[in-house]
């Protein structure tokens, strides 16, 4: 250890007094840059006793604060570019905003508003108001509720029907979705007695009948809209289990999922079971996602019978689950592209995804490539490949796409994903055979001017 290198470290007040350091206080916030100095200092302080250098300018010390102090400075929930081609990326923040779902978010967050207040009776009103009239008009149901999250909404709907007695679930749907959320966990927490029922591949009408007793509150029905189970599988229809729920006077429970109110089958995409279907068919509770199909904010939707959506807006495990006024604000102005189908497909950025023709994949991919091919060293071959739809939904689906293949002189696929990933915009990239791959379905048009400035600032060495 060199301990005349450790003398030679700077005082902080001796760097505070540099022009460099001054200059930055007087445009960013004091707290990065004193943090970003003491790390910077420390680096060289540890660099020094662990003997990888001995030898060090104060201007290795501020390139370092630079460094630090730029990632200080950066948000670090931020935008990036979406090139993997899973359409609602759990990772990536699921479902992209419409442009009007955004603005009216922007408008509601940044003024007063009526959150919980009635304008025409001048008195408090309730939250859930603003949006239950168009969930019932989309859905056919009878009663509309929302909460943060899919699995608030099952958690609320079984707590209010079921809780300290059995829900009836067939082994095969007791699913685990994200983040190792367990249906089985869920139940429990809601305080409902879990009633297995069937195996994992069949489960029987009579398999049904034979759990009912009298401590059975519900029948749950989970759609596996994230798995599929093939070849020699059985379960009831819809309409046999809730024949089965009016025939003993109980409640049916139906987790959709992700959830979608239109029927992607006519846009070539695997058949999902709609929530509108679910309730003609005389379920009493749906529940499904609001940022996956649907391609709205984050939130749990709950639709069905009123008197139980009535007793779910009255239980107190509602207000640890109720939505904000953001959340209201985006669905309400999401659910209103659905009232027409072609300005839901035209305006909700998932579903145009979804249901964009490959010639216009094409013609984007193409466009693109032809501004990347602009950078020396950049080879780039269009070929075609598969995206997903994500998010849990359509587990066999594959939707064919255009995409390209990059690679640039000798570095390899790893060294520029890293860099891609980043770019003062992150560009999220898959690899294949020592390529990177952009799948052009989910790059919105806006990012082809960051992706070619992410690639001439690499092949410039920046």
């Amino acid at each position: 250890m060199n301990k005349n290198s450790l003398k030679k470290i700077p005082k902080m007040d001796q760097l505070l007094n540099r022009f460099e350091v001054i200059e930055e206080l007087n445009k960013t916030k004091r707290v990065y840059v004193i943090e970003a100095l003491r790390e910077a200092l420390e680096e060289i302080r540890e660099a020094i006793l662990s003997e990888k250098t001995d030898e060090f300018k104060e201007e290795d010390i501020l390139d370092s604060f630079y460094r630090i102090l730029k990632s200080k400075k950066s948000d670090r929930l931020k935008r990036v570019i979406n090139c993997t081609g899973v359409v609602v990326h759990t990772n990536l923040g699921r479902s992209i905003l419409s442009k009007k779902a955004a603005l009216k978010v922007s408008e509601i967050a940044s003024s007063y508003n009526n959150l919980e207040y009635d304008l025409k009776a001048g008195e408090r009103g309730e939250r859930y108001s603003h949006i239950e009239d168009i969930i019932k008009r989309l859905t056919g149901a009878e009663a509309a509720l929302v909460v943060n999250n899919n699995a608030a909404a099952v958690m609320l709907a079984l707590n209010t029907v079921c809780s300290g007695k059995e829900a009836v679930v067939s082994r095969g749907q007791l699913v685990e979705i994200g983040g190792s959320f367990r249906i089985p966990e869920v139940m429990k927490l809601s305080g409902t007695i879990l009633r297995e029922v069937g195996t994992t591949n069949r489960t029987h009408k009579n398999d049904y009948i034979d759990a009912i007793n009298e401590n059975t509150a519900a029948l749950l029905k989970v759609h596996t809209s994230n798995y599929r189970i093939l070849g020699f599988t059985l379960e009831p229809s819809i309409e046999e289990i809730v024949e089965i729920g009016k025939e003993n006077n109980i409640s049916v429970i139906e987790d959709i999922g992700s959830g979608t109110l239109l029927d992607m089958s006519k846009f070539g995409l695997p058949e999902e079971p709609t929530v509108i279907e679910s309730i003609k068919k005389g379920i009493d509770i749906v529940t499904f996602s609001g940022d996956k199909l649907l391609g709205g904010p984050q939130a749990g939707i709950i639709v069905g019978k009123k008197d139980l959506i009535d007793k779910m807006k009255k239980n107190q495990l509602l207000r640890a689950l109720r939505v904000d006024k953001m959340t209201l604000s985006a669905l309400e102005a999401t659910l209103t592209e659905y009232l027409e189908e072609k300005d839901a497909i035209d305006n909700i950025p998932t579903l145009k995804m979804l249901v964009i023709s490959y010639e216009d994949l094409n013609k984007r991919a193409v466009s693109l490539k032809r501004r990347l091919s602009k950078i020396d060293g950049l080879s780039i071959k269009l070929t075609d490949d598969f995206s997903t739809v994500g998010g849990g939904s359509m587990p066999l689906s594959k939707i064919k796409s255009r995409v390209l293949s990059i690679s640039y002189g000798k570095m390899s696929a790893d060294k520029l994903e890293n860099k891609l990933r980043e770019n003062n915009v992150p560009i999220i990239v898959r690899i294949n055979e020592d390529k990177v791959i952009m799948d052009i379905r989910t790059v919105q048009d806006r990012d082809f001017t960051d992706i070619y400035n992410a690639f001439l600032n690499i092949s410039r060495g920046v």
